[in-house]
């Protein structure tokens, strides 16, 4: 029996009134990653962001999370599916403004490098660059390298700042 459950499998990561259970992966998917999400009362899950290099998938499982854009928010209900695409007019984040838990299963495509842009950081804003996943298992490549960096779009330098 495969551990890859939206409801019970196991949890990944919890931060902040979120639970995350990454079944794409326990799925054994190569090219598509799917996480679930359960946002407690009043959680948000991550700041607004726009992916560059992948599409994203929301499908609500339960509750009526808001999912925040750039052209304004709106209350999703259970069964809706939204499509995050690439670039600005995918940009989005969510969060649980209800009573009640919200769980929404997110697929993405896994296409790397991949540039995120966070529009509403100060100073105009980060973009944080990959080269692979950051939560990636592989071993370092001392060939190929890898980048995993945040840089502040307004001043062009990394942040944290290089020594």
């Amino acid at each position: 029996m495969s551990d890859a459950n939206a409801f019970s499998g196991p949890v990944e990561l919890e931060h902040g009134g979120v639970r995350l259970r990454a079944v794409g992966k326990l799925a054994g998917g190569e090219l598509l990653g799917a996480t679930a999400y359960e946002l407690e009362p009043g959680a948000k899950w991550a700041e607004m962001h726009a992916h560059y290099a992948n599409e994203e998938l929301i499908l609500v499982l339960e509750g009526t999370p808001t999912l925040h854009t750039l052209d304004g928010s709106r209350e999703l209900v259970p069964g809706e599916v939204v499509s995050c695409l690439r670039g600005r007019r995918g940009a989005h984040r969510l969060e649980n403004a209800s009573a009640a838990p919200a769980r929404v299963l997110i697929v993405s495509t896994l296409t790397m490098p991949e540039v995120v842009e966070y529009p509403e950081r100060p100073n105009g804003g980060r973009v944080f660059v990959m080269t692979e996943p950051p939560w990636s298992d592989a071993p370092y490549d001392a060939e190929h390298g890898r980048i995993i960096r945040s840089f502040d779009i307004a001043a062009g330098t990394p942040v944290p700042p290089d020594e």
